[in-house]
């Protein structure tokens, strides 16, 4: 696995961002060199995960992202290993709960408030006001740093 600053990668997510893709996306984006991925297939990926899976405001995409993450770091490649299994979930689990401890919840539709207008497929149009009144910068980076401390071992 690449060696990489955490900060960097979290100041990455939130570039991604800002620079237009979803909050799925640049979380994962941000850590999809390390597995070697290439940027197309991690795009593809991690697309609909955004707006809590598909813009239905469900689980946050930055917490989607991490457990895709976990998914590279503890892959589960024979279906029978049940520990193998348990230790992937276990640490979605310990990202997740870290998330939630920061932001009461990992539910997008909770996380976003009464600023949600609706639950359309078709996203908001990037604007000065749309990054002004949204906290998504926010878990994008946090989920960015759990993400890269799983990432690193810091979490085991």
């Amino acid at each position: 696995m690449k060696d990489f600053e955490v900060e960097e990668r979290a100041k990455r997510a939130v570039q991604n961002f800002k620079s237009g893709y979803n909050c799925a996306q640049s979380v994962f984006l941000a850590y999809s060199d390390v597995f070697e991925l290439d940027m197309e297939t991690a795009k593809k990926m991690s697309v609909s995960f955004g707006g809590g899976v598909g813009r239905m405001r469900e689980v946050c995409g930055t917490v989607c992202a991490m457990a895709m993450l976990a998914g590279f770091k503890y892959p589960v490649s024979d279906i029978t290993d049940q520990e193998a299994r348990s230790k992937n979930y276990e640490m979605v689990q310990k990202m997740g709960g870290l998330f939630k401890e920061k932001h009461e919840t990992i539910i997008c539709r909770k996380l976003l408030g009464s600023i949600i207008s609706d639950n359309t497929p078709t996203p908001e149009i990037r604007t000065k006001e749309y990054y002004a009144k949204r906290p998504c910068c926010k878990f994008v980076e946090d989920a960015a740093c759990i993400a890269g401390k799983m990432l690193k071992g810091e979490l085991d």
